[in-house]
C-alpha cells in the first residue's frame, strides 16, 4: 500500500499542486477537487508572470500556445509549457512548467507535473502524471469502466475502493508509456517504470518495473533515484 501513496509516487516540489496534493494520502483522493484547486491557485498567481485569458484561464507569459488549441477553464498553463496545434483542454487542468501538450491531445480533470510530455494524440482524463513522465504517441488513459460502475484499484494484496465512477491513471515520476498503450481505469504505475508499446495495463505496477504484458513484469537493472 505504501507504494500507492502520494509521498511514494511524486516529488511534490515539481508541481504548483504540491501543497494541494500533500493534503491527501492517495492520489485518487485528490481528483474530485482539481477544478476548485486550479481556481484558488490561479487567483494567487503573479500578473507579471501569468496572463488571465478568459474565465479561470491562466497562461504563463513565457508559455507557447498554438492559435488552434482549444482551452476551457479552469486551467493553469505553467511557465515554459507548450500547447501545440489542435490540443483540446476541457477544463479542471493544471499543466506544469515545461510540459508539452501535443497535437490533438485532449486533457480533462488532470494534473500534469512539471516537464510532463503528452505530445501526440493522447487522451488524459481524471489522471495525475508525475514529474517528467512521458506518454508515447496514441497512448491513452481510459477513465470510465464499460459498465459505468465504480473504479477499484487492483493492488497486489487487495482491491481498494475509490468511490469514483471516473478515474484514469496515476503515473509516478519519470514513467515512460509506450506508443499505443491503454491505461485502464484505476491504473497506478510507480516511479521510473516503463510500459511497452501496445500494452493494456490494469491494476498496479511497482516502481522501477518494465511492464510487457499482464503477468510479464520485470525489474529494471538501474537503481531508483
Amino acid at each position: 500500500m505504501d507504494e500507492l501513496e502520494i509521498k511514494s509516487l511524486f516529488d511534490l516540489s515539481k508541481s504548483l499542486a504540491g501543497e494541494y496534493l500533500s493534503g491527501f494520502t492517495y492520489p485518487w483522493e485528490a481528483l474530485p477537487g482539481i477544478g476548485a484547486m486550479v481556481v484558488a491557485l490561479g487567483e494567487t498567481l503573479s500578473e507579471k508572470e501569468y496572463e488571465k485569458r478568459g474565465e479561470n484561464i491562466w497562461v504563463a507569459r513565457d508559455a507557447t500556445v498554438a492559435p488552434t488549441a482549444c482551452i476551457n477553464g479552469p486551467v493553469i498553463i505553467g511557465k515554459g509549457a507548450e500547447v501545440r496545434h489542435c490540443a483540446y483542454i476541457r477544463g479542471n487542468v493544471l499543466v506544469g512548467a515545461g510540459a508539452v501538450v501535443g497535437n490533438s491531445t485532449e486533457l480533462k480533470n488532470a494534473i500534469l507535473f512539471d516537464e510532463v510530455q503528452v505530445p501526440h494524440y493522447n487522451y488524459v482524463g481524471d489522471s495525475i502524471l508525475g514529474y517528467k513522465s512521458h506518454m508515447g504517441a496514441g497512448s491513452i488513459t481510459s477513465n470510465v469502466k464499460s459498465d459505468k460502475s465504480l473504479v477499484f484499484i487492483h493492488a497486489e494484496d487487495a482491491d481498494i475502493e475509490t468511490g469514483l465512477r471516473k478515474m484514469g491513471a496515476i503515473l509516478g515520476d519519470q514513467v515512460e508509456i509506450g506508443c499505443g498503450a491503454v491505461l485502464n481505469p484505476g491504473t497506478v504505475i510507480g516511479r521510473q517504470s516503463t510500459v511497452y508499446p501496445l500494452s493494456s495495463v490494469r491494476g498496479t505496477v511497482g516502481p522501477g518495473s518494465i511492464y510487457k504484458k499482464a503477468g510479464d513484469i520485470a525489474g529494471k537493472a538501474v537503481p531508483l533515484i
